[in-house]
């Protein structure tokens, strides 16, 4: 049967009636190979940080068919990503899924593909496929890694319970709108940084929580396998333990920066980068505009998305750096709390009685130390 995302909530409760009879749900599998699999992440992360009973897992398709779980069997569900539907190993697994007797959904995009026969439920989610990818007008609610999360959410609340489920789903309703204003913000910065990269060998990228899913298939996927460019996904929580020692002024990474839990993790390394590196691309989940869906359940959108476009700042999160005051007029240097680099001069007029306000971002840090004679 062929299915849209909004029919997830009624495919996760048939298939919860269907196994009741014998012994239930203990247990799902997210499934894929390349891309497909880093846009499983979130679903994983999900399930391992919000279930108490229900046992998940991330797996290679062909490590999944070749080393299968003792426990895989008529009590699971194996959810499996496949984009064209003719990834090898993948249709494997959903063969293997089908002969074991699991609840099969496959997500994918075309309509007719190979893998087809093999699910139980066959998904079709939204992609951009104008030229580039860079329409920008499908429903972002609708995409593989949305469908596989609102099927860990939904497994979750009709089984378990999810006490944040309303606030998951307004946030899903919110991701479309999130999503285009980023890709504007950023449209000039893809630009500027194809530019500046365009003939380096390697470059790094870096994620933690949910969001290291999107670090991994902007590693194998961009720049490995589109641009032919070396690249390796590094950890924000292993960072420290070994490949802090390659950073220099020459190396590129790209970090992101994800709002919620694992924040300080991104936060700590970036500011490494920020000592030790010249060249660096931040992409901050929460000047993307991440921090407008609730902190209960923002972990989980990381995986979509300077700092303070979509921030409401508060007089909490602004203090004076330095202020001066000549004759009537007035001039003072604000920064605030938001970890964006930026800063602000505001300078009155007293002869016109006018304020004006101008934003900067820091760029580089650096002592220079200054010989007496």
């Amino acid at each position: 049967m062929h299915y849209k995302y909004t029919d997830i909530k009624a495919i996760v409760a048939e298939i919860l009636e269907n196994k009741k009879d014998d012994g239930g749900v203990k247990n799902i599998y997210f499934v894929g190979c390349g891309g497909s699999l880093g846009a499983l992440y979130p679903a994983k992360t999900f399930m391992e940080r919000e279930s108490l009973t229900l046992k998940s897992g991330w797996v290679s398709s062909n490590e999944f068919v070749h080393s299968t779980p003792r426990d895989f069997g008529k009590n699971s569900i194996i959810c499996l990503a496949c984009h064209k539907g003719n990834t090898p190993e993948t249709i494997a697994a959903a063969k293997l899924g089908k002969e074991m007797g699991a609840a099969v959904i496959i997500l994918t995009w075309l309509e007719e593909s190979e893998i087809i026969e093999f699910g139980d439920y066959i998904i079709h989610y939204s992609f951009d496929a104008s030229p580039d990818h860079l329409a920008g007008d499908i429903d972002y609610a609708g995409e593989k890694t949305m469908c596989a999360l609102q099927v860990a959410v939904e497994l979750l609340n009709q089984t378990e319970g999810y006490s944040n489920y309303d606030k998951f789903q307004q946030g899903a309703g919110m991701i479309t709108t999130v999503i285009r204003k980023a890709r504007a913000h950023v449209a000039q910065r893809a630009l500027d940084f194809a530019e500046e990269y365009k003939n380096d060998s390697v470059i790094y990228t870096m994620g933690s929580g949910a969001g290291y899913g999107a670090a991994y298939m902007e590693s194998i996927c961009i720049f490995m396998e589109m641009q032919w460019i070396h690249s390796g996904t590094i950890h924000t929580g292993e960072f420290f333990h070994g490949p802090f020692e390659v950073t220099d002024a020459n190396t590129p990474f790209v970090i992101q920066v994800s709002e919620g839990s694992t924040r300080e993790l991104d936060e700590r390394c970036l500011k490494f980068l920020h000592t030790y590196a010249k060249r660096i691309e931040v992409l901050d989940a929460k000047e993307l505009g991440l921090s407008v869906i609730d902190p209960a359940v923002v972990d989980y959108f990381n995986h979509h998305v300077d700092v303070t476009d979509n921030f409401k700042l508060t007089a909490e999160d602004t203090f004076v750096v330095w202020s001066c005051k000549t004759l009537q007029n007035h001039k003072a240097l604000i920064s605030t709390t938001v970890p964006d680099g930026m800063y602000y001069e505001i300078t009155y007029n007293g002869d016109k009685g006018e304020m004006y306000l101008d934003a900067y971002k820091k760029m580089h840090n650096e002592c220079i130390k200054i010989e007496e004679g």
